[in-house]
């Protein structure tokens, strides 16, 4: 899949890369390939670190399970367990309200603090810096053309709205 979308960029950049040579503006060519380059760093970097955040949630789930293998074959959707031990009740009080609430918030805070991880990883902020850096350095040497930057920064969201239109579009 991300070999599809990679290619997909790397066609629509080229087709960029080509476009500015036949104007003959230089300084739209760099603006672009300098921006194109620090958009590609940050979606293979967020790709990286949610594809990592995903293995770490898989790996602890499966240390959750602690059946046994024969255990997990005779009753593989664990329909006999003698550990369910839920109470119905029928008018619940506020404080049972509560009570039953607070695993849920939890693990919500526990989800918010895992995330928070992948999302400022040690690989999106590099990408982040890079930008920033490409940025200042055609600012400071008085190249930078903001549309053009925006052009190559914008390769990538557009393409993958795009490749996922024709996704729904052909699939129905």
């Amino acid at each position: 899949m991300i070999k599809k979308f990679f290619t997909f960029f790397i066609a629509v950049d080229l087709i960029i890369i080509f476009l500015c040579l036949v104007i003959t503006n230089q300084h739209w060519l760099i603006n672009t390939q300098v921006a194109f380059s620090s958009s590609m760093v940050i979606a293979l970097a967020t790709y990286y670190s949610y594809s990592k955040h995903i293995e770490k949630s898989i790996e602890q789930q499966l240390h959750i399970d602690d059946r046994d293998i024969l255990d997990k074959q005779d009753d593989p959707y664990d329909l006999y367990s003698s550990e369910i031990n839920e109470e119905v009740i029928e008018n619940p009080t506020k404080e049972q309200i509560l009570e039953a609430k607070k695993p849920i918030k939890q693990n919500y805070i526990q989800n918010l603090r895992k995330s928070f991880f992948s999302f400022a990883s040690l690989y999106r902020i590099g990408g982040y810096i890079c930008l920033i850096i490409g940025f200042f350095y055609l600012n400071n040497n008085k190249i930078l053309n903001v549309y053009a930057y925006l052009v190559g920064f914008l390769i990538i969201p557009l393409t993958v709205f795009i490749i996922s239109i024709n996704k729904k579009v052909l699939n129905g």
